[in-house]
């Protein structure tokens, strides 16, 4: 079993999240710029064993996708490309960045650190990736 990477893709930073090999917990990986983060695909799946990326999808309160996803689309193509035997998943990112940052301030995080938008973005990343893998385990139920 490999394990399982989710991406918070932004124009210039994209937070990075992966499971462990038994795609239990997510954990935060370092914070990318968006011109790395191909590359850092490409080694990390050379490295370790990657079942599937799922890519935030960013979408509006009606469920349609949001303006966004203009920069999300070529990404998704060249990625396709590059690997394509890899299953690449959309999930619905809707209210991550929030969520994030509540949870920076109920955690006691410092007003510094919670401006960090990298340490954002890695939580946002962690937040699709666990909202992705309850949602399989109660498919499964």
């Amino acid at each position: 079993m490999g394990r399982i990477l989710a991406i918070d893709y932004g124009r210039k930073r994209c937070g990075i999240a992966a499971t462990d090999p038994l795609q239990i917990a997510a954990n935060g990986l370092p914070t990318l710029r968006t011109c790395d983060l191909e590359a850092f695909l490409k080694d990390y799946c050379s490295r370790e064993a990657v079942d599937e990326i799922v890519i935030g999808k960013p979408t509006t309160l009606s469920g349609e996708p949001s303006e966004s996803m203009r920069y999300i689309e070529p990404f998704l193509n060249r990625l396709r490309n590059i690997m394509p035997e890899m299953k690449i998943t959309l999930w619905d990112e809707r209210f991550t960045s929030t969520i994030a940052h509540r949870e920076m301030l109920t955690g006691g995080m410092k007003k510094s650190r919670r401006e960090e938008k990298s340490t954002a973005d890695r939580m946002a990343a962690t937040i699709i990736l666990t909202g992705y893998l309850e949602s399989r385990q109660f498919r499964e139920r």
